[in-house]
């Protein structure tokens, strides 16, 4: 065991020793050593990644913090659709530094809170799916209204995060990030995996970007560029997608001319944006002439802004 986590731990101990003295209540100790995904900021079960600094001042304010339970947290959104609420505390985001090596892992709550990303510099690792059909079109969703971070817009096929487990952690030709794209068709639009094998993904680049939604959430991602072209079965899942569509290239420039002039309320994630600014019609012609690994370079790190 570190010396940090001892420390933090004799913390933790004369916490829970102070509060049982005063209350017949369950020991906030016990609670937390049967809910071990609680205290994630200590304790690191990822055995390559090293204690770094980002860590250290998570453990700094858990350990300074009273310890409270999760429906303490859940009550002050109590406004969060139950749902995206459940998946905001459940699912944990791989956290990476700036050349996406793995330093530890925080929840999606956190990770999308822009306090947190900016008072921690909170990055977590991404993806983001664009599949064709054989028409060469691409399918696009709208975000459902009840998703916490910009609801209602439209965008690229699937976008979401790896999470922090060992299927979605494998470095080697983007696996991990491969794993959960075909996790999160079948969770978002109802593709079955069988229509997505995960040998059939090309990831062609990696950039990174950060996007505020709103007052309080937002987006610091790095991001995976994934394409596929395949025939599919959709049946979108309406707690996480509002609508879809096929687009061709001259769509897609009318719906972005739509857009930028703010016609129909019409709204496209900034992720979806960099994208097609950067990247997606001369990846576009790839597609079509099947030249894709051509177009890829996972070497780079795109840092990019939103215009």
């Amino acid at each position: 065991m570190s010396s940090l986590t001892s420390i933090s731990f004799q913390k933790l101990l004369a916490a829970s020793t102070a509060a049982v003295a005063s209350s017949s209540s369950t020991s906030p100790l016990k609670s937390l050593l049967f809910k071990p995904t609680s205290c994630r900021s200590i304790f690191n079960p990822n055995p390559i990644s090293a204690v770094t600094p980002l860590r250290l001042r998570f453990a700094a304010s858990f350990a300074a913090a009273p310890l409270s339970t999760m429906g303490d947290v859940v009550a002050a959104d109590s406004s969060m659709d139950a749902v995206q609420r459940r998946l905001m505390f459940e699912d944990e985001c791989i956290l990476v530094d700036e050349n996406d090596r793995v330093v530890g892992h925080e929840s999606k709550y956190n990770c999308h809170l822009m306090e947190k990303i900016e008072s921690l510099n909170l990055l977590h690792r991404a993806f983001s799916v664009f599949l064709f059909n054989s028409k060469y079109e691409l399918l696009l969703q709208q975000r459902s209204t009840t998703k916490v971070t910009f609801p209602l817009v439209w965008t690229n096929t699937c976008c979401s995060h790896p999470l922090y487990r060992d299927s979605e952690l494998i470095e080697e030709n983007a696996l991990g990030v491969r794993n959960a794209a075909q996790r999160k068709l079948l969770d978002e639009l109802g593709i079955p995996a069988e229509d997505v094998p995960v040998d059939q993904f090309t990831p062609l680049g990696r950039m990174l970007y950060k996007a505020p939604s709103d007052g309080k959430w937002g987006e610091h991602e790095l991001d995976y560029l994934l394409f596929i072209v395949r025939d599919v079965s959709v049946h979108p899942n309406p707690d996480e997608v509002a609508a879809v569509k096929y687009v061709n290239r001259e769509e897609l420039k009318e719906l972005l001319r739509k857009a930028d002039a703010g016609e129909e309320g019409l709204k496209l994630s900034p992720w979806f944006r960099l994208v097609v600014d950067n990247f997606l019609f001369k990846w576009w012609d790839h597609v079509e002439k099947g030249t894709l690994s051509e177009a890829a370079d996972m070497k780079t790190i795109h840092k990019l802004m939103e215009e």
